[in-house]
């Protein structure tokens, strides 16, 4: 018998499958910062050039999305209380899945989720470092939590347009 509460289902027929997602794009960014954090020296210019195209930086976001909504100095627990909400919710959604496609991309999004509320409830802002820039463009400064959630969602948008074919075999 699976666990329930309230009716509502905790596990299913992918869960573990989303939950391995969800775990390694959670240890993967956690590392990834703890690495960039103690062990990147930046020195004066707070800059460290990778690549002709990657810079690793040190930007603390206390906003959602862009650094919007960053003035509030009592906010964060509310932001950092909202990413485990949806991580919950769509926990719950993954219990529902029957699309290991679906099952994957939920896992990106619960370990994404995870991976800045932890630093928002451990900070107070989510640490950002990776900078892409090319021909003098410059993309907003993210973390690899980031990464996570957009390819979950890219995933989530690929599977709404691929329907049932990527179905679970029975």
């Amino acid at each position: 018998m699976k666990p329930r509460l309230a009716g509502l289902r905790l596990t299913g027929p992918l869960s573990l499958y989303g939950g391995g997602f969800a775990l390694a794009a959670l240890v993967i960014d956690q590392a990834s910062k703890l690495a960039v954090l103690h062990g990147v020296d930046f020195g004066d210019a707070g800059i460290v050039r990778i690549l002709p195209f990657l810079d690793f930086v040190r930007a603390w976001n206390t906003g959602i999305s862009y650094g919007l909504f960053s003035q509030g100095a009592d906010g964060w627990w509310l932001l950092g209380g909202l990413k485990l909400a949806a991580a919950v919710l769509f926990w719950f959604w993954l219990a529902r899945v029957d699309r290991r496609i679906e099952a994957a991309a939920l896992g990106l999004l619960i370990g994404g989720a995870l991976g800045n509320a932890i630093d928002r409830l451990a900070y107070g802002a989510v640490f950002d470092f990776v900078s892409l820039h090319a021909f003098g463009f410059y993309w907003y400064v993210f973390n690899l939590s980031d990464v996570a959630i957009v390819a979950g969602v890219g995933l989530l948008l690929y599977d709404s347009f691929l329907g049932g074919a990527a179905k679970l075999p029975s």
